[in-house]
């Protein structure tokens, strides 16, 4: 298959196709003329790659995992750590979806009046959002159950 249709069917341009095989990620086997030439199984790597990618995997850690013989050789310690730090991701994100939720429906009159939000506030402008990894917000101590209702 050559470059031109390897770039069709997969969506990937052929100077990223270029820039892989430069980066050791695919290999060709041949040219046909100037255009490069690549065996039929080049598709699935290119999946493996795409895969590796949207999970946040560096061209490098890819690189490794998918060896240079053909065969993958996955480090599964690898993706145990990747998932892990996707967890911490998504827990950063559904505190910051329910923060933007509650300031939707607040009901003070003004969000800079609002201890949630202001206290959401506080702690993205000092990064501290999941300082501890889970992604919640600290607890605040406070007798007023709303308060707490809304800060879940």
């Amino acid at each position: 298959m050559d470059i031109a249709e390897v770039a069709k069917r997969s969506g990937v341009p052929a100077s990223k196709l270029r820039f892989y095989e430069e980066k050791g990620l695919i290999n060709s086997v041949g040219r046909q003329g100037l255009r490069r030439l690549f065996n039929n199984d080049i598709l699935e790597r290119l999946a493996l790659i795409a895969l590796g990618r949207a999970a946040g995997f560096s061209l490098d850690e890819i690189a490794r995992m998918l060896g240079s013989k053909g065969n993958p050789d996955i480090d599964r310690d690898l993706l145990v750590s990747k998932a892990d730090e996707l967890d911490r991701t998504i827990q950063k994100l559904i505190a910051m979806r329910d923060g933007l939720r509650h300031a939707a429906v607040c009901s003070a009159p003004n969000h800079m009046e609002c201890p949630k939000f202001r206290r959401l506030l506080g702690l993205a402008a000092h990064g501290a959002i999941s300082s501890d990894g889970t992604g919640k917000l600290p607890k605040k101590r406070s007798s007023n159950k709303a308060l707490r209702r809304t800060s879940r």
